[in-house]
């Protein structure tokens, strides 16, 4: 996931120089004769990883539009944190500022998407990025005793 704008900067840049370079392996594939299948074959990894960081620019993009993903379960509360803070444009150092810890503390708790912290934690993320959420629950299956 990424989740800052320089990474965000880098991403873009690097998908730019991927499809440069898998237009040139292409290329070359062709100039040694080897047929299509193997072509698609030998440059698949590539196009893989290619892809997979296309995904987390687009999801970047979407959130920096405050397009939010549902929290289904709590599980996911970290990345949704993560989102947030991108979306209100607010740093790392500037959210470890606002909670009185190290922004190292931060891009840890980033890093592991909140894996761990405890609701007061979560809470206080939350009240210094001035965010509110809305719980709903829903009964999946009701057990018959």
């Amino acid at each position: 996931m990424i989740k800052t704008e320089s990474a965000y900067r880098e991403a873009v840049q690097k998908l730019k120089q991927d499809k440069v370079f898998i237009d040139s392996e292409k290329n070359r594939f062709i100039e040694m004769g080897l047929e299509k299948e193997h072509i698609e074959l030998a440059i698949q990894p590539y196009v893989s990883f290619h892809e997979q960081l296309k995904e987390e620019v687009d999801y970047y993009e979407q959130i920096k539009r405050g397009e939010f993903d549902t929290v289904i379960n709590l599980r996911t509360i970290g990345n949704t944190l993560i989102a947030y803070r991108i979306y209100i444009g607010m740093s790392q150092n500037e959210l470890a500022e606002k909670l009185g810890v190290s922004p190292s503390q931060v891009s840890r708790d980033e890093r592991n998407e909140y894996y761990g912290a405890t609701i007061e934690r979560i809470q206080q993320v939350m009240e210094a990025m001035n965010m509110t959420s809305v719980t709903k629950v829903n009964p999946t299956d009701i057990i018959s005793a």
